[in-house]
């Protein structure tokens, strides 16, 4: 039976399991173990906890009443040094304005369990970097009426969201190579299922033009035994590529030290090109030619700012910050000529 406190309505798991067919026991199971359910029967049951919107904990009744001071965060898996970097930059100033922060490093394929995880229990604000452009939960986070911004990625509704403009750092990237003298430019990317790197992938081919061919692009999962793959196969080309863009400074360390491991020199034998500028870029040994935030800023730190801003002061206006991007020249890439 649902529940009404003033104008919000309290779903219990009894609602679910009664639209979805099934036992309380089942929709547990779903929540906790889903994998040890029938596909048929989990589909039947996120079906039905999307469509009664229902969060599954009992603190979901404390949606009425005060606040925790907690915020979750929802970011990209640890092995990216952007994330390391923006996870910081998120805890450490919402600790300074009396905030915890609950944070989940996920890979995309973890989603699902990710978002239910992430709203077992009241939180003030939510911040999120693993969004996919087409994702539903979007939807579920508007209806739920709690605080919330995406950094990194955004949604297609184009709505509450923080990033650099990359499709310009695509752009930028393929022809700061050109520009130097590079006509066989590799791009070694992620899924395109992604904002980030669908928008970075246009603007790299905006640049390139009919230069462009099918055989030097590789789109990965961005975990490194994905990356080695894409390198491998670069390598087996007849002509080998004189540069390769990675659509993220983690992408192009890893290409890196793919190509040490087969002796090839950076920038000698061929350059590297990345995009984000994290901070290890800059380091004195690896100094890596990124495509970055203007002025620097940390995007999560522009981001938790905005969040705690909405929940602080109740604030509903729809954040839009699509911040200007530009070239770090370094030392990874070879000009020839």
């Amino acid at each position: 039976m649902l529940e009404y406190r003033g104008e919000i309505v309290i779903v219990s798991s009894k609602d679910v399991a009664k639209l979805a067919g099934v036992s309380q026991t089942t929709v547990s199971r779903v929540l906790n173990t889903p994998d040890l359910v029938k596909a048929t029967t989990v589909n039947k049951v996120l079906k039905a906890i999307e469509q009664l919107n229902y969060i599954p904990n009992e603190q979901a009744r404390l949606l009425v009443t005060s606040r925790t001071n907690t915020i979750a965060l929802l970011s990209g898996p640890l092995h990216n040094p952007f994330f390391s970097d923006t996870t910081a930059a998120i805890v450490n100033y919402a600790n300074s304005k009396g905030y915890k922060v609950d944070v989940q490093f996920v890979q995309d394929e973890e989603l699902e369990h990710a978002y239910s995880k992430i709203l077992e229990r009241k939180v003030d604000g939510i911040i999120l970097s693993c969004i996919l452009y087409e994702d539903p939960f979007f939807e579920r986070l508007k209806r739920l009426d709690i605080p919330f911004i995406t950094f990194n990625r955004k949604h297609q509704s184009n709505e509450n969201f923080v990033e650099i403009d990359n499709e310009q750092a695509g752009y930028i990237a393929a022809q700061a190579l050109q520009a130097v003298g590079h006509q066989h430019i590799a791009y070694v990317g992620g899924h395109l299922t992604v904002s980030t790197y669908a928008n970075r992938f246009k603007g790299a081919l905006c640049a390139l033009g009919e230069a462009v061919s099918e055989k030097y692009i590789y789109h990965s999962n961005t975990t490194r035994t994905s990356i080695s793959e894409g390198v491998d196969h670069l390598l087996q080309q007849s002509t080998l590529p004189t540069a390769i863009i990675g659509a993220s400074d983690s992408i192009a360390l890893n290409v890196i030290d793919e190509l040490l491991k087969h002796n090839i020199r950076i920038p000698e034998d061929i350059s590297v090109m990345g995009i984000d500028n994290v901070e290890l870029a800059a380091y004195e040994q690896i100094q890596l030619t990124t495509v970055g935030h203007e002025t620097e800023k940390n995007l999560g730190l522009i981001a938790i700012t905005e969040l705690i801003e909405m929940i602080e002061n109740k604030k509903n206006s729809c954040v839009r910050i699509t911040e200007s991007v530009k070239l770090f020249n370094r030392k990874t890439v070879k000009h020839l000529k």
